[in-house]
């Protein structure tokens, strides 16, 4: 049975800049309360009307195919991961594929958030192992910004987020490759952190006890109501000390795992990217591993969090840096929504 690696890696972030100074023309916020809590001085938004997530996805793809040293036609699996797609129904999945000319091959959408491209690229690992397919498009791209609160009852969540895609492409490998993956969830914590309205839930889980909600029957419906409109159901909420205090705990854990499955120790970590949810949590984590700066590779400062968008980003950009190179050993870690989670370590072919 081959390993399967990595075999080509490409990004895209949309040309507008929004910085802190920008985001207080709508809300009570300012950078210096931004960067205490979320370390982010900037972000990307794509332009409405001309870019979405397929488009953001469809770029970045671009050039992790011609990194690859294949066409478009070599590809025989797509995986696209997103929070944000296009449509409720169908995927980002067969967008991509109809437009990049590739009809007929397999596309399958997940939605795992900000874990996204760590289960994709289990997935993706499992299909080149057994052989069944020699070339998966791994696709995590989001275009968070129209969907965003951009009041001042807003502004915990819509600080941190921004938009932009990374993409790669996974191949059999003669060489270690991708050495293992862990992927995990816990639902008991589903609502803490989702974008709950619209959907068809019907206000069945609202009524638990710490998640605050009340008149839990005026929730639900997998339509918009104005009820949701007017009291601001139909935007994502977030409770963040409960996400941050999960996070630091199952980070370290399933890098330790990772490790421990393979035989290695954080010493001999040459690049850790983890998800950029957050820098207080990265370095949070980063100290619990002992790892020093130039082992972590963090860009939440310029790009916000893009969710399933965020580690092939940092991934593709610490490369391209000249910071992971030929048989290096490659952590990725990630926790969102679900809540899930996962790590991969990777040899760098």
């Amino acid at each position: 049975m081959p390993n399967s690696k990595i075999a080509g890696l490409g990004f895209y972030v949309p040309e507008r800049v929004v910085t802190n100074h920008d985001l207080m023309e709508y809300m009570d916020t300012n950078d210096e309360w931004i960067q205490e809590r979320t370390g982010i001085k900037e972000r990307r938004f794509g332009v409405k009307h001309e870019e979405t997530t397929t488009t953001m996805g469809i770029e970045a793809a671009k050039i992790a195919i011609e990194r690859a040293g294949i066409t478009n036609k070599d590809v025989d699996f797509i995986i696209f991961a997103t929070l944000s797609p296009d449509y409720y129904f169908p995927g980002c999945g067969v967008l991509l594929q109809r437009e990049m000319g590739m009809q007929g091959i397999g596309a399958l959408d997940i939605r795992n958030q900000c874990s996204g491209f760590i289960y994709g690229l289990s997935i993706a690992d499992q299909f080149v192992k057994s052989g069944m397919y020699k070339n998966v498009l791994l696709v995590g791209a989001e275009f968070h910004s129209p969907g965003l609160d951009y009041s001042t009852r807003g502004r915990n969540v819509t600080v941190i987020f921004g938009d932009g895609a990374g993409a790669a492409i996974i191949q059999p490998s003669e060489g270690e490759g991708i050495l293992t993956t862990h992927l995990h969830a816990d639902g008991t914590y589903a609502e803490q952190l989702a974008y709950i309205n619209p959907g068809s839930h019907g206000g069945k889980w609202l009524g638990k006890k710490g998640f605050g909600y009340e008149n839990e029957d005026k929730f639900g419906g997998m339509f918009i109501t104005q009820h949701m409109m007017d009291n601001a159901l139909t935007f994502p909420n977030m409770n963040g000390p409960a996400v941050f205090k999960f996070a630091v705990t199952k980070f370290p854990e399933v890098v330790k795992e990772a490790l421990d499955a393979t035989g290695h120790t954080t010493e001999d970590i040459d690049m850790f990217i983890p998800h950029q949810a957050n820098l207080r949590i990265s370095q949070f984590v980063q100290k619990r591993l002992g790892l020093p700066d130039e082992k972590v590779w963090n860009n939440i400062q310029k790009y916000g969090n893009t969710t399933a968008a965020s580690i092939p980003i940092a991934l593709c950009e610490a490369m391209e840096a000249g910071k992971i190179k030929k048989g290096d050993l490659v952590c990725l870690a990630a926790f969102g929504s679900g809540f899930t989670w996962g790590s991969a370590l990777i040899r760098w072919q």
